[in-house]
Parts: structure tokens; sequence; C-alpha cells
């Protein structure tokens, strides 16, 4: 891949935390573990890039960083030419709505005092504030409807909807500023799997009709198997092995690789 194809690279990022152990315990370098350690990465326009690995092991603060939701300690990010490491408060603002995320936890990660219709046009509110109420709305319910939620939904509260539904209204805020990159935090870990199903069928259709590029955070071999182009196992904060889908999931070239796929019994078909 081209840097002229990259709509997403990263190079050496790294991000180190304090140990645990008190106010007494010993400072400096040997008290400190690097929660990311030297990543780099490209993510071409169009592709799902596919981040597995054991809790732990660094996916989430990697995926924050890439965000700049977490600053990193070193490295460099660039988005679509612009590198976000060097952007200011309100450039990153303003480039952030290109760049979105749904959470993994679809009851904490929805307000409880706001109304579905209100949440979903909320960065609406934030990005794009020339946009009249009934505009926002209008764009909000068209949003619902698009992710399999009827208009009735959009006066509700969150605590009134299951589980995969309110991964639907989070998929839909996403989605509503018509994003370029989409990070998809465990998005089915939280629930059962034909209702995972579904949701993994609906995010494939998205990438399909908005021309999302998508970067997926996952424990799980068999939901990266249905939905990655392309695989970065991660141990201990590091990369351990990219590649292709296929190549990573039936010819792995790391031990680890395939000491993960040793633990599934059956992968699913690739078919991304």
């Amino acid at each position: 891949m081209t840097d002229q194809e990259a709509l997403l690279q990263a190079t050496e990022l790294c991000k180190r935390y304090q140990r645990g152990g008190g106010a007494f315990a010993a400072r400096g370098a040997r008290n400190t573990f690097a929660a990311v350690d030297r990543v780099s990465l490209r993510i071409a326009a169009g592709e799902t890039f596919a981040i597995v690995g054991e809790s732990g092991c660094g996916k989430t603060t990697l995926a924050r960083m890439l965000l700049r939701l977490i600053e990193p300690d070193s490295g460099k990010i660039i988005f679509a030419g612009r590198e976000l490491t060097a952007l200011s408060s309100a450039e990153l603002r303003r480039a952030r709505r290109h760049l979105q995320m749904v959470f993994q936890d679809p009851y904490a990660s929805l307000n409880p005092r706001m109304r579905v219709s209100q949440i979903v046009a909320e960065p609406l509110e934030i990005h794009e504030p020339a946009l009249s109420r009934a505009e926002r709305q209008e764009r909000a319910l068209a949003m619902l409807r698009r992710v399999g939620l009827n208009d009735e939904f959009a006066t509700r509260y969150p605590h009134e909807f299951s589980g995969g539904q309110r991964q639907r209204i989070g998929i839909a805020r996403a989605l509503i500023l018509r994003p370029r990159l989409v990070v998809a935090d465990e998005p089915v870990s939280a629930l059962d799997v034909s209702v995972g199903a579904q949701m993994l069928a609906l995010l494939r259709e998205l990438q399909q009709e908005f021309g999302l590029t998508y970067l997926l955070i996952s424990h799980s071999l068999p939901v990266v198997a249905q939905v990655a182009t392309r695989i970065a196992v991660m141990r201990a904060g590091a990369f351990v092995e990219v590649g292709d889908a296929e190549q990573v999931l039936r010819q792995p070239q790391h031990a680890y690789t395939k000491e993960l796929l040793a633990a599934v019994p059956e992968l699913p078909q690739v078919t991304a």
C-alpha cells in the first residue's frame, strides 16, 4: 500500500502508563509499562482493518490514540494527508467529524436523559450548527430508519431498548455526519450471537452504501473472519503479525496467532 492510498497512517505510536503500587511505589522507567509499543499501521480507504488480541493487549488504547481521544507519548498519525498529532484543538474538532466511533457497551454509551432522536442528532448540533432543528430532526429520523429503527422509536429513551437496538442507535449517531473512518470497538461483544451477526451484516451494508472505512477492534477471531479485509494480531502492546485476512486466518506465521486460532473450534468462511 502506498502513502497515497492510505486513509489513515500511524508511525511508531507509543503509550506508557505507571504501574500500580500506591503512593509509595517507585517512580521511573522500570515502574511503567508500554500499553502501546511502537505500533505502525496503514489503513486504505474502503477496507476493514481489524486489530485482534486478548483483553489488555492494548487494542482499545491504540484505537483511542488514533482518534486522539488519548494523546500518544510519541509517534505520528496522518489522516487523509493531515497530521492529526500536529493539529490545534479547533482544527482537530473540525477533522473529527470524519472520524467517528461505535463503542463497545451499548448500555453505557448513550445518554439516559436524552431521547433517541436527540442522541443521534447531537453531532449535527456540534458540527453543522447552521442546520435548523427541523433539519437535524429529519436527518436523525432518516438515519434511524436506515439502521432499522422506525420513527416511533425516536421519542423514546435508551432504557426502553434492547442491547441490539441500542447498538443500532450508536451506529446511527456515528454515521449521521457521514464520516470517512469508523472505529468499532468490540461492537458485538455485549450482544448474543444472533444479534451480533445481524449487527455485523448491518455494518457491511452501511460500508457499501456510504463508502466507509472501518477499524474494527475485537478479541474474537470468528467475528473478525466475517468482516475483515486485513488483520493485525496484537500482543502486549505490539503487532506480532499483519496481513490479508485469508492469509492470517488460514496460514498464520506467528506462534501467537497460531495459539489464538487453536483455541477456536471452527472459523466461519472469510467473507470480506
